[in-house]
């Protein structure tokens, strides 16, 4: 029986479930990749990421949120969300009033701030294409 040659992929039917393109998790790791640049240039001239974009549109829709509260609805870790909102907090964005001494605090969208989200990024956009604001 002959050996398969060292260094050469298998291409076998039975193995071609292994191959990196068949992969589920792939797919969704490049359609959240292209997800995040196809954002980047209407959240750029917000000062904002895509990470940080979603907590202002669950703030938006529902304030004040624990950080508890915000890492139920978007599916991300406290150690995740603490220093993302402390950006926030430092660039004005976001408030956040302590609760009680157990608990972390609420944090609501800052009334004196920057538009929210979402016409921010029509404005980007509106502004990129050269058409007039949507007022």
């Amino acid at each position: 029986m002959p050996s398969k040659p060292t260094g050469t992929p298998s291409t076998g039917k039975h193995e071609e479930w292994l191959r990196v393109g068949r992969q589920l998790s792939f797919a969704l790791y490049g359609a959240s990749n292209r997800i995040i640049r196809l954002h980047r240039p209407f959240l750029e001239p917000l000062g904002l990421t895509y990470p940080q974009f979603l907590v202002m549109l669950a703030l938006y829709e529902d304030a004040p949120r624990s950080v508890g509260d915000l890492g139920l609805v978007l599916g991300m870790e406290t150690g995740t969300l603490t220093p993302l909102l402390k950006r926030l907090q430092t660039a004005g964005l976001v408030t956040r009033t302590r609760l009680g001494r157990r608990t972390s605090g609420s944090h609501r969208p800052h009334r004196g701030g920057p538009c929210p989200p979402r016409r921010g990024v029509l404005r980007a956009r509106e502004n990129r294409d050269g058409l007039p604001p949507l007022e």
